[in-house]
């Protein structure tokens, strides 16, 4: 594969030093990773998100989630139980690790496993210090004339 060179985009950009890493990291995905467990993004608000996950055959504790900085990283190992001979294994348990880069100021609010699917509920807050304000404009005071004697 070939690399990008962004140095024209960092000319006029501010901040956006991410953007080669991200770059990078979807250049060195699998396709056989990203076909398991199928998985949903959805947008259910203005800044609200939803990732859904099938992981049937998954309980709870089968289940880790972290988020860090601006990742979110969902894994499962399935525990296997004693005793089960199979005749045939059809539901995949195997093991996954599926990492989502999150933009700024997208906090994880929930986590619930229905019915087999993993829903994560996401969500932007923007601290209000960082939000858009309008700058009134003031008047300067008019410089006072001396008049000569």
């Amino acid at each position: 594969m070939r690399g990008f060179d962004l140095t024209p985009l960092f000319r006029s950009t501010v901040g956006f030093d991410r953007m080669s890493e991200l770059l990078d990291a979807a250049t060195r995905l699998d396709d056989a990773q990203l076909s398991y467990p199928p998985y949903n993004i959805e947008k259910t608000g203005e800044d609200a998100y939803r990732i859904t996950m099938a992981v049937a055959g998954f309980g709870q504790d089968d289940l880790n989630i972290v988020s860090q900085e601006n990742s979110l990283l969902i894994s499962g190992k399935a525990q296997e139980p004693e005793g089960v001979e199979y005749l045939h294994r059809g539901i995949a348990r195997r093991a996954f690790q599926r990492r989502f880069e999150l933009a700024d100021h997208i906090k994880v609010k929930s986590a619930e496993l229905v019915n087999g699917l993993l829903r994560v509920e996401l969500v932007r807050e923007v601290p209000e210090e960082q939000k858009p304000r309008e700058i009134k404009i003031g008047v300067a005071p008019k410089p006072i004339e001396k008049k000569a004697a």
